[in-house]
C-alpha cells in the first residue's frame, strides 16, 4: 500500500469517526449537544482535524443524514421484499418508515429537519436521497391507481408517513394507534 493510499484511508476512518460520533452524542443528547468543540473532544482530534473533514456541523449534520438515507433505503427495501402482494407491501414500507423514525429521532431531523446543505428533489439531489425515495416508490408505484403518477402518489403518501412521524413524536398523537394509521392509510391510499 502507497503512503498516499495509507492516508486516504486513515482520512476516510477519521470521517466515518466523526459522523458516527457526532450521531451517537445527536441521538443520547440533541443537536444542540454536538458542536466542534465536542466532537473534537471525543474524537481526541484537534478542531483543525476536524475542519479539514467538514467546514462545520451544517456539513456534519448533512453526513449524518446521507448515511440515515441510506439506511433508511436498505430497511425499505427489506421491509418490502418480506411482504406478499402490492398492498401489503405498502403497509410493511409504512411500517418500517414509521419505526426507522422512532428509532433514529436524530437522524430523522438530520433528513428532514435540520438544515445539512442538502438538496432535495433536484438534480443535484445527493444519490442516498434519490434512493431512499426510490426505496419508496418501488413499493408505493404499483398501489398508485389508474391514472395517477407514480412518483406523485408516492410524495403524497410519503408526506402522509412524514407527518405521522412527526406528530407521534411530538405527542400530538398518541403512540399506541400507529397499526392502525397505517392500516387506515393503505386503506384509503393503495390500489388493490
Amino acid at each position: 500500500m502507497s503512503v498516499q493510499e495509507r492516508k486516504e484511508r486513515e482520512r476516510a476512518d477519521r470521517e466515518r469517526l466523526i459522523v458516527a460520533t457526532a450521531r451517537e452524542l445527536a441521538e443520547r443528547q440533541g443537536w444542540d449537544a454536538v458542536t466542534t468543540r465536542r466532537l473534537a473532544e471525543r474524537i481526541e482530534y484537534s478542531q483543525p482535524v476536524l475542519y479539514s473533514h467538514f467546514r462545520g456541523k451544517r456539513e456534519i449534520v448533512g453526513a449524518v443524514a446521507l448515511q440515515g438515507a441510506a439506511e433508511l433505503a436498505a430497511e425499505l427495501r427489506t421491509a418490502a421484499g418480506g411482504a406478499d402482494g402490492p398492498r401489503a407491501r405498502a403497509a410493511a414500507l409504512a411500517r418500517a418508515y414509521l419505526d426507522f423514525a422512532e428509532r433514529n429521532p436524530a437522524v430523522y431531523d438530520a433528513l428532514f429537519r435540520l438544515d445539512g446543505g442538502l438538496a432535495f428533489a433536484e438534480e443535484e439531489t445527493p444519490q442516498p436521497l434519490k434512493d431512499a425515495f426510490a426505496a419508496l416508490l418501488e413499493s408505493l408505484g404499483e398501489v398508485a391507481g389508474d391514472g395517477v403518477h407514480p412518483g406523485l402518489f408516492t410524495e403524497v403518501f410519503w408526506a402522509a408517513l412524514h407527518g405521522l412521524a412527526t406528530l407521534t413524536r411530538a405527542g400530538r398523537l398518541p403512540p399506541g394507534d400507529v397499526g392502525r394509521r397505517v392500516d387506515l392509510l393503505v386503506d384509503r391510499l393503495a390500489v388493490p
